[in-house]
């Protein structure tokens, strides 16, 4: 299609680039005077407009904030709406503005007020930092009526401390804030020649991992936590917000979250007032520190944010890091104050010469001289002349010169301006007060003159001065730390149970009932893993029904970087004919691709698989094929001979015989050494990650022992998925054959209390044993594996309490588990609890004090 023109004037403009030139012409009006801020001032244009607006009212009294939006609108002409979010926003910082009225809350999110009902005023620290008119450049307003400045002679890193955030065209740009008297404290630094190191610190509090933040340049990142704190098992409260996330905001996540089954939540409530406080009730048995974790991993209370810190410096955009944008702007405000000492140096140097010359015309009555002059020229002639015979100029100055000498030639205003002095102060004139003046103004120009020549010296008690006035009541409140990396898959709710069709290959936690086996809990988020007879397995993510291959030999869920589960394998490779034997971790893979166990040529095949979660090893025996040529038909193998490899190894050589089948033996132990394992106390959930009750070190073989406030005991393995309830646990541990059971306990049967002392005699796994009667009056006060177990029990008889201590173990033998023991007392017990005892050097049995 040809390139549509118009005309103007004869000339003819292409349309493309008449759109080109308009485009770059409104990107560059949106960057320049509207979304980004300028380096020295940090503010964008309607910040800068609005803060002008109300020095320009400022009176000292609160104003009310419609009357500033509309003093503001001569300035920026985007309307009201534009200049009202854009103060609420700067008064809600809490630094330059000062509010009063309902101005909203970052935190909840809540609006501010109508603009008729607040009122605001500038801050003392805005004034003292933000306002020269002497140092200020102007500019005129889009209608040409008034001036406005082009930035705010801003002494102050305010671009660093506020924080600002927008969007342009093509461009954007997020720094965020930094603490107040950290900005100042770094400011020092830089004059003094030192580095310094900044981090964001935000007013809603929380925690910050600062570990990739890059100096808030493009392409750095920090995450932030919101802070939570257990009350106790069923409730957690939070306690500070992440950085831009509002109460109602956060609240809405976790309810997704709960209604997506990730985690478990039974209520939230928002109890917000003066700080921060939303409670989080949790579903009974469920842990507070995995519900931690899972709030951090799928709601909005750990966000991540981009910093991306561009500026405007020379009317161009530029992308800094912050110690650059921090030394831009001290050395502005070295600049600035500097430029406000030169102005305060010739101020007085002007207040100086006509304090002379005042003394001067009074002193030698100069004034009397004028008496006979007829106009008013003559007048000031004759003071000029007069004045000559006692004060030297530049340009009137003699050899051995005796006179005041004046730093510039007086004018004719400042003669005119002697004459200007009223009888009356001439009449009541003081010369020891004039002198004292005179050397008082020279005091200060020396002052100034030596503050000039020290101009670092005075730019960090400038900052020392502004950190004492203002810096009370401004730390801290983002707590700086590295987060641990939290796996979803780990913390995520159980929410689904998985099942596996072996024979036709279909697995899933929508299976119906009869068209799968029960492979274990998981979530909807889950990865599996799954192992075939052809010799190819593959990771595909959780789904209600899904087809993955015939003849199934090992279905379960997949964790990414596990170690510890460990696949042995042996094989026939197809093309050489030999048999080759492997272990192997599957710690990363491409979902939904197959891979091979063997070398994948034609007419390989599985002799022998197995799965072992702690990396066991086991010893096989391979028997060979009768027609094969080896004189040993069969022999033993043991996996532990081989080094455990990655899942591409191709293994060692097994035998080149023909091998008929092979068969386990025996079970090893684990090749990756023992596991300590942790109970977390409220979930009842083993772990690894050294939360909750330490119950030892376990290898292959191991076992946990279990004692239940019923009156059983119970020995299970230890798989991670073991759950149990802390309610019903006297104790818990690493079972071990030497270690005794000491009970005390109500005999239904005989209606007596009794105490007992036995060994484990019973090794099957996962059944619960009763060491109690069977009466259903029996109960079990008390039990412990202490191997000298004090205790001090209550009764009562007739009416009055009793109490006493028992050393069990001089109170009865260790009998077998199935024995009654010894009679304690023919009465109930009220209470039992156990007496802290230790071993001192001599073996003896103490009691602490």
């Amino acid at each position: 299609m040809a390139e549509q023109t118009s005309s103007n004037n004869g000339q003819v403009i292409a349309l493309k680039g008449m759109y080109q030139d308009y485009f770059l012409d409104y990107a560059s009006y949106v960057i320049l005077e509207r979304a980004v801020p300028k380096a020295l001032d940090g503010l964008k244009p309607v910040q800068r407009r609005i803060l002008h607006a109300m020095k320009e009212m400022d009176d000292g009294r609160y104003h009310k904030v419609a009357n500033i939006i509309g003093q503001t609108m001569q300035y920026h002409p985007h309307g009201d709406a534009a200049i009202g979010d854009a103060l609420v926003n700067l008064g809600q910082k809490d630094l330059l503005i000062d509010c009063q009225g309902n101005w909203g809350d970052v935190r909840t999110g809540d609006s501010a007020a109508a603009a008729r009902y607040i009122e605001a005023r500038l801050t003392k620290f805005a004034l003292e930092v933000a306002f020269n008119p002497q140092t200020t450049d102007w500019q005129l307003t889009y209608d040409g009526r008034k001036k406005e400045p082009i930035q705010l002679p801003m002494k102050f890193p305010m671009i660093l401390v506020t924080g600002v955030e927008g969007i342009a065209v093509g461009l954007s740009t997020k720094i965020l804030p930094h603490n107040f008297n950290e900005l100042i404290k770094a400011s020092i630094q830089l004059l003094q020649g030192k580095s310094t190191k900044l981090y964001p610190d935000f007013q809603t509090g929380g925690f910050i991992d600062v570990s990739d933040y890059r100096d808030g340049h493009r392409g750095g990142r920090v995450k932030v936590r919101a802070k939570i704190e257990i009350l106790d098992k069923k409730t957690l409260a939070v306690r500070a917000l992440p950085y831009g996330v509002s109460t109602g905001e956060l609240i809405e996540s976790i309810v997704k979250a709960t209604d997506k089954g990730k985690i478990k939540i039974k209520k939230v409530q928002d109890n917000t007032a003066k700080d921060v406080e939303i409670l989080i009730e949790l579903v009974p048995g469920t842990s507070p520190e995995i519900t931690i974790d899972a709030l951090y991993a799928f709601t909005r209370c750990e966000e991540s944010i981009s910093p991306n810190a561009c500026v405007i410096i020379d009317d161009k955009p530029h992308f800094l890091t912050v110690e650059a944008l921090l030394k831009i702007s001290t050395d502005s405000t070295k600049e600035l104050l500097r430029q406000e000492l030169l102005i305060k140096q010739n101020e007085l140097n002007e207040k100086w010469l006509f304090a002379s010359l005042e003394k001067i015309f009074i002193e030698h009555r100069i004034y009397r001289d004028i008496e006979e002059c007829e106009t008013f020229e003559a007048a000031l002639e004759v003071i000029a002349v007069a004045l000559r015979r006692f004060v030297a100029t530049p340009s009137d100055t003699q050899p051995n010169e005796t006179r005041l000498k004046l730093w510039r030639d007086f004018t004719e205003e400042d003669v005119m301006k002697l004459t200007e002095i009223r009888i009356k102060r001439i009449s009541k004139y003081n010369k020891f007060q004039a002198d004292e003046r005179i050397l008082e103004l020279e005091k200060e120009l020396k002052q100034v003159l030596y503050d000039l020549e020290h101009l670092t010296e005075f730019t960090v008690a400038y900052f020392e001065q502004l950190l004492k006035k203002y810096g009370k009541g401004r730390e801290r409140r983002t707590e700086i730390t590295v987060f641990d990396a939290i796996q979803a898959t780990e913390v995520v709710a159980n929410n689904a149970k998985l099942f596996a069709n072996l024979q036709d290959g279909f697995i899933g936690f929508g299976l119906k009932k009869g068209e799968g086996d029960f492979i274990c809990d998981c979530s909807n988020i889950d990865d599996v893993i799954v192992f075939r007879k052809d010799g190819k397995f593959l990771v595909t993510r959780i789904d209600a029904k899904k087809f993955v291959g015939k003849e199934l030999l090992h279905v379960d869920i997949w964790r990414k970087g596990d170690e510890r589960t460990t696949y042995n394998a042996i094989y026939l490779d197809g093309e050489s004919g030999k048999s080759f034997v492997k272990r192997f971790n599957v710690t990363g893979i491409t979902r939904d691709r197959e891979y091979e166990i063997s070398k994948g040529t034609p007419n390989s095949k599985l002799h022998y698989f197995s799965t072992n979660p702690n990396g066991e090893s086991e010893t096989v025996t391979v028997h060979l094929t009768q027609a094969s040529r080896a004189k040993i038909k069969n022999f033993d193998y043991d996996f532990a001979d081989i080094e455990i490899k990655g899942r591409t190894a191709l293994g060692n050589v097994l035998t080149r015989y023909p091998i008929r089948k092979v068969v386990q033996r025996a079970r090893g132990q684990s090749t990756l050494g023992a596991l300590r394992i942790y109970m977390d106390e409220v979930s009842g959930h083993l772990n690894t990650d050294e939360r909750g009750l330490f119950l030892g070190t376990f290898d292959t073989g191991d076992s946990i022992l279990l004692i239940y406030k019923d009156g059983t005991y119970e020995m299970t393995d230890f798989e991670l998925s073991n759950r149990y309830d802390p309610n019903e646990i006297w104790h818990i541990g690493k079972f071990k054959p030497e270690q005794i059971i000491s009970a005390v306990y109500y005999d239904g049967h005989k209606e007596w209390t009794m105490v007992k002392r036995f060994l484990i005699e019973t090794t099957t796994l996962g059944q619960r044993f009763p060491f109690l009667t069977d009466h259903k009056e029996s109960k079990c006060y008390f039990a412990t594996i202490e191997p000298e177990p004090r205790i001090k029990y209550a009764m009562r008889i007739k009416g009055q309490r009793m109490e006493g201590e028992l050393e069990l173990a001089t109170f009865i033998d260790v009998k077998g588990w199935k024995a009654a023991g010894n009679k304690l007392s023919d009465q109930k017990l009220l209470k039992v609890e156990a007496v802290e005892v230790y071993i001192d050097e001599d073996g003896q049995t103490k009691l602490f004090e």
